[in-house]
């Protein structure tokens, strides 16, 4: 048993058999691109705005993509040594700029669990929290430390990270470790909408466990629009590891997923749908 899993039983032979036959997780990539009304995002945006409640595009497309993962919860699995496991939480990493005390960018990995009760709302702001906490010139975050301090002494930095993944191989790199790392999470997103670039189709490290990588791309003209029309759509490109659900289940994700990005407002209460207790008396 992993920290951050549990062993799947029970599984189909031929499902089984998917880690032996691509036993790396680039070897199990499918692509996939998606495009989002983003007039539906903005106008929300806007609207929440208005009501002084703070949603983002990064918020929204976290929060479909956590509720659709409830609901699918075979998207939530990741393949270690040949072993497909359920994971024990729910994370989603991505990469923010930030500037260095001599003016020059730079570049931090951020990570944020998300719990079932959560919402929309309170998603942006634990983004927002994470966020000016990590954009400040003089703060490095533990992942950030924990790297610095690798690369610190020659050779320690490839001594460090070949230790880390074979124990990880075998389930027995640390907890705190796990947590501290990008790569170790359900979803990776990168917005190079914010960058003002066309979307690309990222790779799943295969350091980690990561399963999923999303990539929001800039806004592009609707071409089932009229000519001269300025609605816009949000490309998405999407990379999965196919070895941790089947075609169907895959599919009756991605029908969530993309029912939720179309119906923000469903993402107001509670992602797993229960309701909170009455207070007593009531």
């Amino acid at each position: 048993m992993r920290p951050d899993g549990t062993r799947v039983r029970g599984l189909t032979p031929i499902v089984q058999a998917l880690p032996y036959i691509m036993p790396k997780r680039f070897d199990a990539q499918n692509w996939a691109s998606d495009y989002v009304d983003e007039e539906t995002l903005r106008t929300y945006i806007r609207e929440k705005r208005r009501q002084g409640r703070s949603v983002t595009h990064m918020s929204i497309l976290a929060a479909a993509y956590f509720k659709a993962a409830l609901e699918n919860p075979k998207v939530n699995y990741f393949v270690m040594n040949r072993k497909v496991y359920q994971r024990n939480h729910f994370s989603f990493s991505f990469v923010i700029l930030k500037t260095r005390a001599d003016g020059t960018p730079d570049e931090t990995a951020l990570k944020v669990f998300l719990d079932p009760a959560d919402d929309v709302f309170t998603i942006s702001r634990k983004i927002r929290e994470h966020v000016d906490r990590n954009l400040e010139a003089a703060h490095n975050n533990r992942t950030d430390r924990f790297a610095n301090t690798a690369f610190a002494v020659p050779g320690l930095a490839r001594f460090v990270f070949w230790t880390a993944y074979h124990l990880d191989l075998h389930g027995l790199l640390p907890r705190k470790i796990i947590d501290l790392s990008p790569f170790h999470t359900s979803l990776f997103i990168t917005n190079l909408a914010s960058i003002n670039t066309r979307f690309i189709f990222h790779h799943c490290y295969e350091f980690g466990t990561t399963s999923l990588f999303i990539c929001m791309g800039k806004p592009v003209s609707d071409p089932a629009c009229p000519a001269g029309s300025r609605k816009k759509q949000l490309p998405l490109g999407v990379v999965m590891d196919e070895r941790i659900a089947t075609g169907i289940e895959y599919s009756r994700f991605f029908a969530a997923f993309e029912r939720y990005l179309k119906q923000p407002e469903l993402l107001e209460n509670r992602l797993d749908g229960k309701e909170l207790p009455l207070p007593a008396g009531v």
